[in-house]
């Protein structure tokens, strides 16, 4: 098959095309065979309702609808390439973390074909549900052994949905022993209710299935540069002062002090390892780190600091002070002080 025309196409000029003038699909895509995946262990579980699959601009299932929607840029490797010049990374773009993310969407897909949440036993065990978003700043207990681990930042104590939507995952993910798995945990009983639940919607036809037009969700009919602005926006907060003592004391080394080099170009040096390291131990966006370093470099050379070149622990002392304000913006949506 011959690549679409766009293909060849600058960043620049790319990203003054609209998303829906490409002609995105699904089907021929390296993505069609992993959807094809999922519905193949839906059926080794005796379920029969394969949900839909439509290109849409971020992963979600519309409320109400038994849909599932992955985002375009997952549909060709030029925009997956694009996605990551853009945001640095690409969500879902390894087979693993697609499959994960598949498995999620599709306990939700099934929670409105079958009517779930009704349920008086679903809502002792996950809580009631609402129309309430899951939010975007919640408090996690990373310890906790009351909710199954499977996507990032401790997804399942976001809000009932998804903590129903992380342990129907683990329950459908192939080859994992769920049970000594989660031997001891608090989890377990839900991973219990859920096959029990599954077991009972086995060969069993949706009672909800609402006729729906996937044009209407997908939000596709704008620029790619429209779109990227708005997700940059985003991951760009509004960060508050980073207070100047806190960066004296990191980078405490005079205009006269031997060895010194401007804390500005020492940042820049070691930024790619920096970003790597916070957004591994944080899950946090790369995106919103490497904005972070940004606004700090220019602070440091706002305030002319300096730091010791030779100095064994200014590395350490200042991935821990990046990680304290990056953790606290996890769990509270605000950068604040480290003291």
């Amino acid at each position: 098959m011959d690549a679409p025309a766009w293909v060849q196409l600058t960043d620049e000029q790319l990203l003054d095309r609209r998303i829906s003038s490409l002609g995105l699909a699904l089907e021929g895509t390296p993505l069609q065979p992993m959807i094809q995946q999922l519905y193949g262990e839906l059926t080794a579980k005796g379920l029969v309702f394969h949900p839909p699959c439509h290109v849409g601009d971020e992963w979600f299932v519309p409320v109400g609808i038994p849909a599932i929607f992955v985002p375009f840029f997952l549909t060709h490797e030029r925009l997956v390439a694009l996605e990551r010049a853009m945001i640095l990374e690409v969500e879902g773009d390894t087979s693993d973390e697609f499959m994960r993310l598949m498995r999620h969407e599709t306990a939700h897909a099934y929670a409105y074909a079958y009517q779930l949440p009704r349920k008086k036993k679903w809502q002792q065990t996950f809580g009631r549900t609402s129309a309430d978003e899951t939010p975007q700043f919640y408090r996690p207990r990373p310890y906790s052994r009351s909710y199954v681990v499977h996507l990032d930042d401790w997804y399942a104590q976001s809000h009932p949905d998804e903590d129903f939507a992380e342990t129907f995952a683990v329950w459908l993910t192939p080859g994992l022993d769920w049970r000594t798995r989660y031997r001891g945990w608090k989890a377990l009983a839900k991973l219990e209710y859920m096959d029990e639940l599954m077991r009972s919607t086995a060969g069993k036809p949706p009672v909800h299935q609402p006729e729906y037009r996937a044009a209407h969700h997908d939000c596709l009919n704008l620029k790619l540069k429209t779109f990227y602005a708005r997700k940059r926006k985003l991951y760009e907060d509004t960060y508050p002062d980073f207070y100047d003592r806190d960066l004296r004391e990191l980078f405490p080394a005079g205009s006269d002090a031997a060895g010194r080099i401007k804390a500005s170009s020492y940042l820049r040096l070691r930024r790619r390892r920096l970003m790597n390291s916070i957004c591994k131990w944080t899950n946090e966006k790369k995106y919103r780190v490497d904005q972070l370093l940004d606004r700090l470099i220019a602070r440091c050379d706002a305030l002319g600091l300096g730091v010791l070149n030779d100095d064994p622990q200014q590395d350490f002392r200042v991935s821990a002070y990046l990680t304290t304000l990056v953790m606290n913006y996890l769990f509270t949506g605000k950068f604040k002080r480290t003291k």
